[in-house]
């Protein structure tokens, strides 16, 4: 653990702060922007579609220049695209609102790949562990992002306005912290002819039940979580609930998220992957249970939590069995595929969450998600007894070699 990886921490914290903020925010302005109550989340919905379509476009700038050069062009659109929230807030326009969250969706597709660089700064034992602290790096977005949004909704006479020019200064802050860390010089593997290895083409990685799994396991995991936590602030104001009191319920959701990324590597290492993320999904089951036995502000507090550390298990595995689907030169095809079907998900999840809270409502919602937390379920059972099967035939349970 150096001091790369710190580094690396520090701005996946800060990228949190962003992620957090935007979510607690984005949804509320939007409902006061929007032409229609179901439109609130377009927001929302803008950052992760922009994500989504961003991933081609990152994978290729990772390939071309490398992990600093293109994180810091992220960095750089985060400034630019919070300036741009700002300006839409200050003049009451609801769709520069959603374009300039379109054009932030560039910097999630960035900040999405901190996990993996994770993986290239320390030794391959230790990779689990690695990817983990830098996910545990967000516990800074947890405890920054609600109280940056709670002291900065009323720096100007445009609620929320200042939350945006603040978080042009974090992302700022990120660059000169991506500044300082050093990757290692990307060099293509070479065959022994001396030409460069291309690797497999994805849709080959794809036929991989492995591979199938970890997409199925982090975009549906994420896909929940992003349902059932972009709803909370407009069902909490459903109910009766201040902005505080939602603030509080998505630091404590946001904490549930990345604090276990201090020990996730090691259970993973030490436990299985499989096994925790079943721990996941079993966690998300127990949310659900909790956010369908009432609407005080407990209900939505301990659910919110139980959602946030069923993700972490769920995601940290799923990249941690995505790297033994993939050879070096064939991670930027790869980790683009997952991250393509991550935001597609939550693409969905986002505007869906929207229209079910105010058309259908929390409970509703609620019940609706558990049709994703089954097949996920079910997608890893699957692959368990895939994998016991090959471990009695003697063949290899269905991973791709490390080169």
């Amino acid at each position: 653990m150096n001091k790369n990886l710190w580094l690396l921490a520090l701005c996946q914290g800060l990228f949190l702060t962003n992620n957090v903020v935007f979510i607690a925010i984005n949804g509320l302005v939007g409902l006061q922007l929007a032409p229609f109550g179901w439109m609130a989340t377009l927001p929302v919905m803008g950052y992760v579609v922009g994500a989504a379509l961003s991933t081609p476009l990152v994978a290729r700038t990772q390939a071309r220049w490398g992990r600093q050069a293109s994180f810091q062009i992220g960095l750089a659109v985060a400034v630019v695209s919070c300036g741009l929230c700002a300006w839409a807030a200050f003049h009451a326009n609801f769709w520069m609102l959603c374009a300039a969250t379109l054009v932030a969706g560039y910097y999630s597709a960035n900040g999405s790949l901190y996990r993996f660089a994770a993986a290239e700064l320390t030794a391959p034992d230790y990779r689990e562990k690695a990817v983990s602290l830098v996910l545990a790096g967000g516990l800074l977005g947890a405890v920054a992002g609600p109280n940056l949004a709670s002291a900065t909704r009323t720096l100007f006479p445009v609620p929320f306005a200042g939350a945006y020019v603040a978080l042009m200064g974090v992302a700022l802050l990120s660059m000169l912290c991506m500044a300082a860390i050093r990757f290692a010089p990307r060099t293509a593997p070479r065959d022994a002819a001396g030409q460069p290895v291309q690797g497999r083409p994805l849709a080959e990685l794809m036929r991989q039940p492995v591979f199938v799994v970890a997409i199925l396991g982090a975009a549906l995991g994420y896909g929940v979580m992003n349902l059932l936590m972009a709803a909370t602030p407009l069902a909490m104001q459903v109910c009766g609930f201040g902005f505080n009191d939602s603030a509080l319920v998505l630091e404590w959701h946001v904490i549930g998220m990345f604090a276990p990324g201090f020990f996730t590597g090691h259970l993973i290492k030490r436990l299985g992957v499989l096994p925790i993320m079943g721990t996941g999904v079993l966690l998300n089951l127990a949310c659900v249970v909790v956010a369908l036995m009432g609407i005080e502000l407990h209900h939505f507090g301990i659910a919110l939590f139980l959602l946030g550390v069923g993700w972490n298990f769920l995601f940290t595995g799923a990249t941690t069995l995505s790297m033994t689907a993939y050879r070096p030169e064939e991670k930027d095809r790869a980790q683009a595929a997952i991250n393509f079907c991550v935001f597609g998900t939550l693409a969905m999840s986002s505007f869906a969450s929207g229209v079910l809270v105010t058309t259908q409502g929390w409970t509703l919602l609620n019940a609706g998600s558990l049709v994703p937390i089954t097949v996920t379920g079910m997608a890893l059972a699957w692959l368990a007894v895939q994998r016991r099967r090959a471990t009695r035939a003697g063949a290899d349970p269905g991973s791709a070699p490390q080169s």
